[in-house]
């Protein structure tokens, strides 16, 4: 997930400050959120990558892939989180 000139920490920090939400999102806006997710075909990438992880012959770049699918899916589980709150809000009264 590092970009040219930034670490991998400051892309995520980056990826945290631009998903921290002001307010709660729409109901609407938190669904959409919840249905972000990884392709069927990155799936399996992630699993070719954890098999090849488990017996140690990951390749540097694969090692890199490997990191941004992690990451990637860390700031995925955020939103997902921060959306299933936002609903919960919305169906509990105050």
């Amino acid at each position: 997930m590092a970009h040219e000139g930034v670490s991998s920490d400051a892309a995520v920090s980056l990826w945290e400050r631009v998903i921290e939400f002001d307010t709660d999102p729409s109901p609407s806006a938190a669904r959409a959120l919840l249905k972000l997710q990884f392709s069927e075909a990155d799936r399996q990438r992630m699993r070719e990558l954890g098999a090849k992880a488990r017996v140690g012959s990951l390749t540097p770049d694969e090692e890199r892939l490997t990191d941004t699918y992690e990451r990637l899916g860390c700031l995925l589980d955020i939103l997902h989180s921060k959306s299933r709150r936002a609903l919960k809000r919305r169906r509990t009264p105050s």
